[in-house]
């Protein structure tokens, strides 16, 4: 087991290289000038050199790209020349020293994600981490809500076969997987939170922390979760009431059911104690990508209902070509991806008995 894990997470940091790489090259080809961004209509001559010098922008492409490894790289090496972009500075970087080679500094530290151009030079982890765990709420509310109701709806789905509520769950389902985030965000933003809102009390937008009235500060407010939450489950949902009634289906079939029903056990015992452990590793396989999608596929739903998680600021990062903070959230979420999986493959051998990992 712990060398699987060692594997793949060799094979992850191998991942992020070719990510880092993409995105890198992605965006350094798009038309523009890094240092303008920055300073917007307030730039001279004098202030682009300045600009160009301290974040590496004078240099040829393949250099920054150098420098920007270095960066987002734990282990990293540093020059201590003050003058130079990779020079060890606090205020740049939370870095701990492990030894030098000549004039550089070889540390262990926080990947730098460097800093917005359109936020005064806010540093894109501090922004990131105002905004995530926003939308990881909302993604684990999201998919709790698709977990929990689509085990129930599929095992009763399976065991109610070929009736009327198989018929009725196969075609909401289907529906559920068809309709669009976006449109479906729109249509229950206006219902709920416009014509029934002497009813659901729900709003059209809002985010999770709101400011009080009198200016005191924020507080949550838990009730703007539910509409995005349900808006985001609808399609995993979906997905998760197919795939329990086919596996139980499947499972059911199995010799060592027929056993455990041979040998007096009822059909609750039968599921609960054999056939529903061992039917939900691919809803595990589906749930592990649902959840992993919304923490980037959430752009539109956050959008449409004001949600400030980390698909709004993406939006808002792409209306303003604001390029560091992109970057970084994609390199975020990949790596979100990957520790999600290496989860899940560890999760299968405990809900399987016969699948082993090597």
């Amino acid at each position: 087991m712990f060398q699987y894990i060692i594997n793949k997470v060799f094979y992850g940091f191998l991942t992020l290289f070719g990510v880092v790489t993409v995105i890198f090259l992605l965006f350094n080809i798009l038309p523009g000038d890094p240092a303008r961004m920055m300073l917007d209509q307030r730039e001279d001559t004098e202030q682009l050199q300045n600009i160009r010098k301290k974040y590496g922008f004078d240099k040829p492409v393949f250099t920054q790209y150098l420098y920007y490894l270095n960066d987002v790289s734990p282990v990293s090496f540093h020059s201590k020349n003050k003058n130079n972009y990779t020079f060890l500075s606090e205020g740049k970087y939370n870095a701990q020293p492990l030894f030098s080679i000549g004039n550089t500094e070889v540390v262990l530290k926080t990947p730098y994600l460097r800093q917005s151009f359109q936020k005064n030079g806010k540093n894109v982890s501090e922004v990131i981490q105002e905004t995530l765990p926003n939308t990881a709420i909302l993604a684990i509310v999201a998919i709790t809500i698709a977990l929990l109701l689509g085990i129930v709806l599929g095992v009763f789905s399976a065991l109610l076969k070929d009736t009327f509520f198989d018929r009725v769950i196969a075609v909401v389902s289907t529906l559920g997987m068809s309709v669009p985030s976006f449109f479906s965000a729109i249509l229950f933003a206006w219902l709920f939170g416009f014509v029934l809102h002497r009813y659901t009390h729900l709003e059209m937008t809002g985010s999770l922390y709101e400011v009080d009235d009198f200016g005191e500060g924020t507080y949550i407010q838990w009730k703007n979760l539910l509409l995005p939450a349900i808006v985001l489950g609808i399609r995993p949902l979906a997905v998760v009431i197919q795939l329990m009634r086919n596996s139980l289906l499947e499972t059911l079939s199995q010799d060592y059911i027929r056993t455990a029903k041979a040998k007096g056990l009822t059909m609750y015992q039968v599921i609960r104690k054999h056939a529903l452990k061992n039917s939900l590793n691919p809803v595990i396989t589906a749930i592990s990508g649902w959840f992993a999608s919304m923490l980037a596929g959430a752009v539109f739903v956050e959008y449409i209902f004001n949600w400030n998680g980390l698909g709004k600021e993406i939006v808002n990062s792409l209306n303003t070509l604001d390029l560091p903070v992109i970057m970084g959230a994609v390199l975020v979420v990949a790596t979100l991806f990957i520790i999600i999986n290496i989860v899940v493959d560890v999760l299968y051998s405990w809900l399987d008995p016969r699948i082993r990992l090597s």
